[in-house]
């Protein structure tokens, strides 16, 4: 589901209201831009690709698995059966780690049978599609949090344990240093029903000052 206008206006003046800090730091960085990304499968191979590299090397990594793995040259896809015509050894060709060739092989074998239906995700709770996604090897909590706020544009997920929300929060809410799960939720709570675009809004300020 894409994030809809109304939605973020709402959450925007919500924010706006009942935190004043919050308030600051969206004059600040101004209107809301995220969008959701179709694609679910491309979406989490991409994150495992991804995870612990920095974004120039995923982009190259994930550049040239796209091109080995699709069907198509003019509109290139991620696809369980074109990462299944891979093992681990063919994939690590392009750049991918032993581990995480293992972790995106474990996804299109999952996906490929039914063991896990992306497609159904939308229709389930926010605790069941992390429950559901954490089942594949290298997808963890933060990457099924991810996936609920820019794939299904879920508007109330609050990633607590993200180094980025830590160091912004800390910024932010003058604490000297990092601040505890207890803190940071208590410091959330008047952001519900729309914890994931006050956490977008706390990632665009630390580009913002240099962080």
């Amino acid at each position: 589901m894409p994030f809809y206008a109304q939605h973020i206006k709402a959450a925007r003046l919500q924010l706006q209201k009942n935190d004043p800090v919050m308030k600051r730091i969206i004059k600040l960085v101004g209107p809301f831009h995220a969008k959701t990304k179709r694609d679910r499968f491309g979406t989490l191979v991409s994150s495992i690709v991804s995870q612990q590299i920095s974004v120039a090397a995923a982009r190259t990594i994930n550049t040239r698995l796209l091109e080995a793995t699709s069907s198509s040259v003019e509109n290139p896809k991620y696809t369980p059966e074109g990462i299944l015509e891979f093992d681990v050894d063919g994939l690590r060709e392009f750049g991918v780690s032993r581990q995480k060739a293992s972790y995106v092989l474990d996804l299109a074998e999952k996906v490929h049978s039914g063991a896990v239906e992306l497609e159904s995700l939308q229709r389930q709770s926010d605790d069941a599609v992390i429950e559901i996604l954490t089942q594949v090897k290298g997808i963890g909590v933060w990457t099924a949090q991810m996936f609920l706020m820019f794939s299904l544009g879920r508007l109330d997920i609050f990633p607590c344990d993200d180094l980025g929300i830590k160091n912004a929060i800390a910024t932010h809410y003058q604490f000297d240093e990092l601040p505890s799960k207890s803190k940071m939720l208590e410091i959330s709570k008047p952001w519900r029903p729309y914890s994931t675009v006050a956490s977008w809004y706390l990632w665009q300020s630390l580009d913002l000052s240099g962080d």
